[in-house]
């Protein structure tokens, strides 16, 4: 089989829903939709987070991070942390671990390099969504947060799959755009089961058109891709040199400017993007 029918197959079992998600993955789902949960309540909540060391870790971490800590005050325990965060954020978290989780048991280096570098992209994408969303627009924080950690999974789930077919991911990508990236990603979000209006921002990404300064959830995750500085090892070299030229881009938000923005928020960005990536 070569490699673009390798896409095609692929993307074909996830357009039938055929997507095989480790038994790690199901059980952190179902912490996902127990805080999807209206009814769910701050002990349970709690209960969940304590009962995964991982989970509890990442929790106290990312309440310490300068996006969620205003005050500078640093807290040691997973019930202060959760109240601190709230479910939205959680959430997020529990989606975090889901995507990681899809690449635990890699054996090939370069596809677990790949799949190291799709994470730091993801992480610097959904720092900075968080952080444009809370100072640029009305657009809800944590589903930026969620967005952003969420918008590459079906490139984990491709890296997941990449060790069944030898040579899938030499060269240039161009199958991935074209066979796999919407039909893989949308396979996977169905999977997940994430709320609709965060599958459509991740499509509005895919379509690559967004309004400056951003308005919608779409634009806010548009922003943020462009900005990373860390790539999708995914990205073929034509997406690269688009990618290069926005990251050069300015605009007025308000009084203030992108760039002016950007450069207050830098610590709450990298302190946010290393808890994530943990």
């Amino acid at each position: 089989m070569d490699r673009l029918e390798a896409f095609r197959s692929i993307a074909a079992q996830a357009s039938r829903g055929e997507i095989t998600l480790s038994t790690n993955i199901n059980a952190t789902l179902k912490v996902k939709q127990m805080l999807d949960d209206p009814d769910a309540h701050l002990a349970g909540a709690t209960k969940l987070v304590l009962a995964d060391p991982l989970f509890s870790a990442r929790t106290v971490s990312i309440a310490n991070s300068a996006a969620y800590n205003r005050s500078g005050t640093k807290i040691n325990n997973v019930t202060t942390a959760v109240m601190r965060l709230g479910f939205g954020t959680l959430r997020s978290l529990a989606a975090s671990l889901i995507v990681r989780q899809m690449n635990n048991g890699l054996t090939n280096p370069i596809i677990k390099q790949k799949s190291a570098e799709l994470w730091e992209h993801t992480a610097c994408v959904a720092a900075l969504a968080q952080v444009i969303a809370r100072r640029m627009t009305r657009v809800d924080p944590d589903a930026a947060l969620f967005a952003g950690i969420v918008h590459e999974v079906g490139g984990f789930y491709l890296l997941s799959r990449a060790e069944e077919f030898p040579g899938l991911l030499d060269g240039e990508l161009e199958g991935w755009v074209e066979y796999g990236e919407k039909i893989i990603g949308r396979g996977v979000l169905k999977a997940l089961d994430i709320p609709e209006t965060i599958c459509e921002a991740i499509e509005q990404v895919w379509n690559g058109v967004g309004a400056q300064p951003p308005v919608t959830l779409g634009d806010v995750l548009i922003l943020a891709n462009d900005l990373a500085t860390t790539l999708s090892p995914l990205q073929p070299a034509s997406e690269v040199a688009i990618h290069d030229a926005d990251t050069k881009v300015d605009f007025n938000v308000g009084d203030e400017t992108l760039s002016s923005i950007l450069d207050d928020a830098t610590e709450q960005i990298e302190s946010l993007r290393e808890a994530l990536l943990g």
